[in-house]
């Protein structure tokens, strides 16, 4: 099987990923991100009546049609208290921001457009328009009017119209379902010491964090060993969870303990495609499970991460009904670029922003697929293309951003 393009194999697997039905009812602290999967619409008018919109004096216009008009301030409104009482004309009430506007009243005189006179007059020192500084009565939204439409992606400002139209609760979209199987006989998890032939299996943490980042409920199963009838059943396991994606980390090659890819077949795995013309992550692997998509991630732990930026992100966030995340920008090479082979290179890279806002890029020199702390350190990827040319220093070139670059 020749090797796949990264932007086809990205189509591919994309072009089957079905956005999740389930949907689930949560309270509004826990809806941040998620998916609205109704309309809607407001349980009341807001504001419920008319209103202040700053401190000042509520007044009948015509009293304060001439500049210098003295009026009695006969009361006082403020937020959460109304003026219950009655005021004739060349009467003003004292009132404050977001407060109920008494009944006569048509118009605010701002608090600094009158001069404080003795015995509770003021005199106005400024031509206020009619109308000026009021809210009326649902100017923001009327009840039963739809607000929220069904496909919004629930943010600060949505969440407050929510809670506005009094709704304690959300129908969304549930979360898609990963779960990650690591497979090894080498790997032990964290926390245990390692056997004279083990490592620290750190490929699970990385991906599943960032699985969730992208809207994902993830479920971790663990790591079984280089056998088949373990595999097996872990994968078995894996198909009553009622789960969207099932990611391997590990064994989807070919060599002699590489088992992954022949018992997801032996389970009834259709495989998509296998190997992209990529470095690191040559050896990913796509297939199905009956509904159940599955992405076999290579081992060596930045090969696993790259390969879950340009493709779990991208699925999880089709699943979950998110907007898709562009990573890539334009940026300049700090220092010269070799030219590159038949191979999408992704480049750990240190990124700073130049004075005019330009990322500028410097490929770290080791770039070991093995080599965790570098792609810790790094601000993003630099991006060459197959048979990229050569590129001198100041050229423009491409970049995957794993976290904002310093100034």
């Amino acid at each position: 099987m020749s090797l796949l393009p990264v932007a086809d194999a990205l189509d591919r697997l994309l072009s089957r990923a079905k956005p999740t039905q389930r949907t689930e009812t949560v309270s509004l602290h826990d809806a941040q991100g998620r998916v609205l999967a109704e309309d809607i619409a407001a349980r009341l008018t807001q504001p419920p009546f008319d209103n202040s919109a700053m401190d000042g004096y509520a007044v009948r216009h015509a009293d304060i049609a001439t500049l210098g008009a003295i009026l009695k301030v006969v009361g006082l409104s403020s937020a959460g208290h109304a003026f219950e009482g009655s005021a004739g004309p060349g009467e003003a009430v004292r009132i404050f921001t977001g407060a109920p506007l008494p009944a006569f009243a048509d118009t605010v005189l701002l608090q600094e457009d009158a001069e404080k006179l003795e015995d509770g007059h003021i005199r106005t020192t400024f031509l206020t328009p009619k109308g000026r500084h009021v809210r009326p009565r649902g100017q923001d939204f009327s009840e039963g009017e739809t607000v929220l439409k069904a496909g919004a992606v629930l943010d600060a400002g949505r969440l407050t119209v929510a809670a506005a139209m009094n709704h304690p609760a959300l129908t969304v979209y549930a979360r898609p379902r990963i779960a990650v199987l690591a497979t090894g006989d080498e790997l032990v998890p964290p926390g245990t010491p390692p056997g004279a032939s083990q490592i620290i299996a750190s490929n699970t943490y990385g991906v599943s964090a960032l699985a969730r980042a992208a809207g994902a409920e993830v479920i971790d199963l663990g790591i079984v060993g280089d056998d088949k009838q373990a595999i097996l059943e872990a994968v078995r396991n894996a198909l009553t969870l009622d789960i969207d994606v099932l990611v391997t980390l590990g064994g989807a090659s070919v060599g002699d303990f590489d088992l992954v890819q022949p018992v997801l077949g032996e389970a009834g795995m259709e495989l998509d495609f296998w190997r992209i013309a990529m470095r690191p992550g040559k050896p990913l692997m796509v297939g199905r499970l009956g509904d159940i998509q599955v992405l076999g991630l290579p081992g060596n732990p930045v090969s696993s991460l790259v390969c879950s930026l340009l493709f779990l992100e991208p699925l999880v966030r089709r699943l979950a009904r998110l907007p898709a995340k562009n990573r890539r920008h334009p940026a300049i090479a700090a220092v010269p670029l070799k030219e590159n082979d038949q191979r999408q290179d992704y480049v750990r890279a240190r990124i700073i922003r130049g004075p005019a806002g330009d990322l500028r890029v410097t490929p770290f020199g080791k770039q070991d697929s093995s080599m965790m702390k570098v792609f810790a350190e790094s601000e993003g990827l630099l991006i060459r293309p197959p048979y990229a040319p050569a590129v001198p220093e100041g050229d423009p070139c491409e970049v995957l951003l794993l976290r904002e670059p310093s100034a």
